[in-house]
């Protein structure tokens, strides 16, 4: 199932900075499988292990807090590095010392004042697990990735939220559907059974 809803998730693995040959880095995880992202009581998600695969070769961009004026760094400059590993999506930003933001952002991130990431994707893939008693959970198999953000406030966007319960209300009408078909199957098999 493709979504054209722009997706954002937020971990709180901390970045750290690096400084090595004269060049400044911001590095750390924007994603981390398997682990499961809490959307509301009752319902979570997680990544899987292949949903970036892909995705690390187009022209993705490193943003400070998904805004989009605020690029630090990108793909196809070279200058955001990503890989995926047994842990999850790590990537390398090289900050521009001409760029006060990005050198505001290093800072910041250097003294533990921002220490949290996000992404933000669409979803190409996916699956559902209703595990009972009102608890449901999704499993992103594959994303088209478009940034990962350093971000001050690592929460879901409410949009995205209202996306997926927007999903659970359409699986829960498909399931109402399906009972109230396979009942009528019955009523009228059972009918037909009886007036033989």
């Amino acid at each position: 199932m493709e979504r054209t809803i722009r997706q954002y998730r937020a971990q709180s693995k901390p970045f750290t900075t690096r400084e090595e040959n004269g060049e400044k880095r911001i590095e750390g995880y924007f994603a981390v499988f398997d682990g499961e992202y809490q959307l509301w009581d009752g319902a979570t998600e997680s990544v899987d292990r292949h949903a970036f695969d892909g995705q690390l070769n187009g022209d993705v961009r490193c943003l400070i807090d998904h805004d989009t004026r605020l690029v630090i760094g990108r793909t196809t400059a070279g200058t955001l590095t990503l890989r995926t590993d047994e842990h999850g999506l790590w990537g390398s930003v090289l900050i521009n010392e001409q760029d006060t933001d990005a050198m505001n952002l290093y800072a910041r991130v250097q003294r533990g004042d921002v220490n949290q990431c996000s992404f933000g994707f669409d979803i190409l893939d996916e699956e559902f697990e209703d595990r009972g008693g009102g608890n449901v959970h999704w499993t992103i198999k594959q994303v088209k990735l478009y940034e990962v953000s350093c971000v001050t406030f690592p929460a879901y966007e409410s949009t995205s939220i209202a996306a997926r319960k927007d999903d659970l209300a359409n699986i829960r009408q498909r399931k109402t559907e399906a009972w109230k078909n396979a009942m009528k199957e019955r009523m009228q098999k059972w009918h037909s059974d009886s007036s033989s």
